[in-house]
């Protein structure tokens, strides 16, 4: 069998491996080849909300979603303006507790340089009529944050990274990566290509890939679930994403009138290559109950599908990003329990970086210093998946 040789291999056409992909051959950094077993955003990418906020729990989570939405409203424009939408995002409580979280929130958010601020039911109660919150407590806004397309916005990346001279690999069956001599081997049905360097950004499989090649890192697959829904009179063209975060359901606006609605998450590890790809009905339920009572304008809408995706949680909620240690040249992009979208154009561009200047450039690793793998020494268990959409920080955080 012929043997390819690049520079770096990427293993993954999520849009964090596209993105990768894009950012490194922008680098000239190459040859690159990424390679999928399946098509891009096949994987969970496919299956996400798209909801891009800068309302998170910590500073460096901020700066890489902003640089994410800031390049997704960039590319949008030029290639596909319907992939990218400044609709605003909100979250509310019916309870004081949860309510005074949303006001630290606020002042903790303004110090990241975060365009947030605090509404009233009225005013919230106008951007989503739909909505019934005469029990409102507390809510927030931001304004600028956006919903994206990630297959589209994936497709961009894809392209874009083709265009640059990235050699794409999709749909033929994976038989391994392994370490032979100084190189990296992947091997797929036909063909195997050798590279020194290899980045393992395959999503929810990145565990399993990482425990063949004796290098495993803290990872938990979940299952989170989705539906779109349309309203038997149509859902305004526009509205503000939406959070309850009492009984932790989202809703964002979709094209032709529907509305999108998670968030079906399920905090037990599981097996991706066994997880069902359907909504349950335990989820469909808590959104049909959820709509009744806090959404009532829209409580008769029609299920159009419902799905379920499998993504990634970490022991500190943070994502695995950087070299592996003890392991020359292998490198991975994981762990960003289900908000890869949120972040993957930010991360991308500063693990290109890195890539691009070798890692012991010093400027380039702290700008990925929070999430490095090394943290974790060897042989960390991975944990039960906890709650990545949270605006406390800790391990246990209550909203």
């Amino acid at each position: 069998m012929a043997v390819d040789r690049a520079d770096t291999i990427v293993l993954g056409a999520g849009i964090a491996g596209c993105a990768l992909a894009y950012h490194l051959a922008g680098r000239k950094v190459g040859p690159v080849v990424l390679y999928d077993p399946q098509t891009p955003s096949a994987g969970a990418t496919g299956r996400a909300a798209g909801v891009v906020t800068e309302q998170l729990w910590n500073e460096w989570d901020v700066e890489v979603a902003r640089a994410s939405k800031n390049e997704y409203a960039e590319l949008a424009a030029r290639w596909d303006p319907a992939a990218f939408t400044a609709n605003g995002f909100a979250r509310f409580t019916a309870h004081r507790d949860a309510a005074k979280v949303l006001e630290e929130t606020v002042e903790r958010l303004h110090g990241w340089h975060v365009d947030v601020r605090t509404v009233g039911a009225d005013e919230l109660v106008r951007a989503v009529p739909s909505a019934r919150l005469d029990d409102l407590q507390g809510a927030i806004l931001s304004p600028k944050d956006a919903v994206v397309t990630p297959s589209s916005i994936t497709e961009i990346y894809a392209e874009g990274a083709r265009n640059r001279g990235v050699d794409l690999d999709f749909g033929s069956p994976f038989v391994g990566l392994s370490r032979e001599g100084d190189a990296w081997r992947l091997e797929r049905a036909g063909r195997v290509v050798r590279a020194p360097r290899a980045v393992v950004a395959a999503g929810a499989w990145t565990k399993k890939i990482l425990a063949s090649v004796h290098h495993p890192l803290p990872l938990a697959p979940y299952r989170t679930q989705a539906a779109v829904l349309r309203p038997s009179s149509g859902g305004p063209a526009s509205f503000p994403s939406v959070h309850d975060i009492d009984l932790d359901v989202y809703v964002r606006p979709e094209d032709q009138g529907r509305i999108l609605a998670g968030d079906g998450t399920e905090l037990v590890e599981v097996d991706p290559d066994k997880s069902s790809g359907g909504g349950d009905e335990q989820f469909l339920t808590h959104i049909a109950e959820t709509f009744e009572s806090r959404f009532p304008g829209w409580a008769d809408a029609e299920l159009v599908r419902a799905w379920a995706g499998v993504c990634t949680s970490t022991p500190d909620r943070r994502p695995l990003v950087g070299p592996v240690a003890g392991a020359p040249g292998l490198y991975v992009v994981t762990g960003f329990n289900g908000f890869g979208v949120m972040r993957a154009g930010g991360v991308a561009e500063r693990m290109a970086d890195l890539l691009a200047v070798g890692e012991g450039s010093e400027p380039e690793r702290e700008a990925l210093q929070p999430v490095l793998p090394e943290r974790f020494p060897p042989g960390t268990p991975a944990v039960v998946p906890r709650p990545g959409f949270t605006l406390e920080p800790g391990d246990h955080p209550r909203f």
